[in-house]
């Protein structure tokens, strides 16, 4: 019953919004549900949790199965940190309908949550429509100028992406000996060959558009760039974890031989993605895409880990889902705190904040490091397992894979460089005051980066349980 609340709390404070006008009280609501999500997060960590499982489509043969594996709750965890530190950061902005607003973010933390909790595959299906269905409707009415357009062109892509899982899904279920949807008969359903290639292509073309990995990453630096700051964090924070966590709940205890026969195509496939995004990211001024464009290169390295298919890789990659996220959250806020005040997002407009702002200014600096995953800090651990995964894998791909190292140190100092030093511009200057709120946010961040760079075993104690389930027969 407990994982219910990880639904039932959100779900109910969204409604709850939906009846209340005042901004305070509205403010208060949701940053309360989400504190009551994170509280109860911290609990299923430190203690074990049973599963939930109830009737739901008796019709189907598809139950209501909520299950908490160490891949679910570092998810979870990283779900219940960014939701009311994106609340508590962005409070003070100014946002028409606050209300329906801060509802449709509760609507889709329950959605996010559903998806990494689901055991049932029409129940899976259930949550990652309801995660995606309320970011459309934020990003058509509260983005900005080229909102219409960059919204159609990501629900073509994500609604593509899941028509071919739904596909998948039916012809799993029309092989299970019981005729269910529970991810247990799907892993001894009778498929040919020819069956599991087909349906190992529809999940994992799901999952590649989600993530996104090249070539089906385009729609992502302009929703992006185009969504609201606090849609962008939930997208870039959380919501790309779905496709990566959707290749080890789903692929790769689904389809075994499937998925090492294409180890070499999709390993390939990402350290292209990941030197394309990163010279893209080098020729961006504007802080929105190339935030976007790193984010691209980090999630093509994670994808290109977990495919190598190597009990070393897959860690780096699970201790960097949680990690990843906390920087780019990091580097978000401090986006959206920049743009707030000075109401530009070009790194050529701006410069001089360490003397206008010198604690925002230092924050910076840190989120900086964690990106170029400098030793010490929380994206270091996870880096260093996955590049050497990558060199047990192939020497020559792992060399590739490297120069993107170089790269984002380039485009990231490049970026701390022109937006924190230098002469204070015109648009730096009109920095009134300091938003301590987003800072106070940051500092219990940049806190996570480094005591998790340094000490990173309790990761590794949330996620050993999944890399037992996926090695040890």
């Amino acid at each position: 019953m407990f994982l219910l609340l990880f639904l039932l709390i959100p779900i109910a404070s969204a409604l709850v919004l939906l009846l209340i006008k005042k901004e305070q009280t509205v403010n208060a609501i949701a940053i309360g549900a989400a504190l009551l999500t994170l509280l109860a997060a911290i609990y299923i960590i430190i203690n074990k949790t049973g599963n939930y499982d109830a009737p739901w489509l008796p019709v189907l043969n598809s139950r209501f199965v909520l299950q908490a594996d160490g891949l679910a709750k570092i998810l979870i965890l990283l779900t219940a940190i960014s939701f009311p530190a994106i609340f508590i950061a962005t409070q003070k902005n100014q946002t028409a309908q606050k209300n329906v607003f801060l509802s449709l973010m509760l609507l889709t933390q329950a959605g996010l949550m559903g998806v990494f909790l689901a055991g049932d595959a029409l129940l899976f299906y259930f949550f990652w429509e309801l995660a995606l269905i309320p970011v459309y409707f934020l990003c058509s009415i509260w983005g900005g100028e080229k909102r219409i357009a960059v919204t159609f062109k990501f629900f073509i892509y994500t609604f593509l992406g899941s028509l071919l899982m739904l596909i998948g899904i039916v012809l799993l279920y029309s092989n299970t000996a019981d005729h269910s949807f529970l991810i247990e008969s799907f892993k001894h359903a009778n498929l040919t060959q020819g069956q599991s290639l087909t349906a190992f292509a529809l999940f994992f073309t799901a999952f590649a558009i989600k993530m996104p990995i090249f070539p089906l990453h385009t729609w992502q630096p302009d929703a992006y760039e185009q969504s609201p700051t606090a849609v962008t964090m939930v997208l870039s924070a959380v919501m790309v974890k779905m496709g990566l966590y959707g290749i080890v709940r789903w692929l790769m205890p689904l389809f075994p031989a499937a998925f090492l026969a294409h180890t070499n195509f999709v390993v390939v496939l990402s350290v292209i993605g990941i030197l394309y995004a990163s010279f893209i990211a080098i020729r961006q001024d504007d802080l929105k895409r190339l935030i976007a464009y790193s984010s691209i290169a980090h999630i093509g390295l994670m994808n290109a880990a977990l495919f190598t298919h190597n009990q070393i890789g897959i860690q780096g990659a699970l201790v960097q889902l949680f990690s990843h996220g906390i920087n780019v959250l990091g580097l978000w806020i401090i986006a959206d705190v920049i743009e707030q005040q000075t109401g530009t997002r070009s790194m050529k407009a701006l410069g001089g904040l360490a003397k206008k702002q010198p604690t925002l200014a230092i924050l910076l600096v840190g989120f900086a490091f964690a990106n170029i995953a400098l030793p010490l800090t929380n994206t270091f651990v996870g880096e260093f397992l996955m590049f050497n995964s990558l060199f047990q894998f192939n020497p020559l791909v792992a060399a590739a894979a490297g120069v993107s190292v170089v790269l984002a140190a380039i485009y990231t100092l490049n970026m701390v460089q022109k937006v924190a030093y230098g002469e204070v511009s015109t648009a730096t200057s009109s920095m009134q005051f300091v938003n301590k709120n987003a800072q106070g946010v940051l500092i219990v961040l940049l806190v996570i980066v480094f005591v998790t760079g340094v000490y990173p075993q309790p990761l590794f104690d949330i996620t050993a349980d999944t890399l037992k389930q996926l090695f040890v027969k």
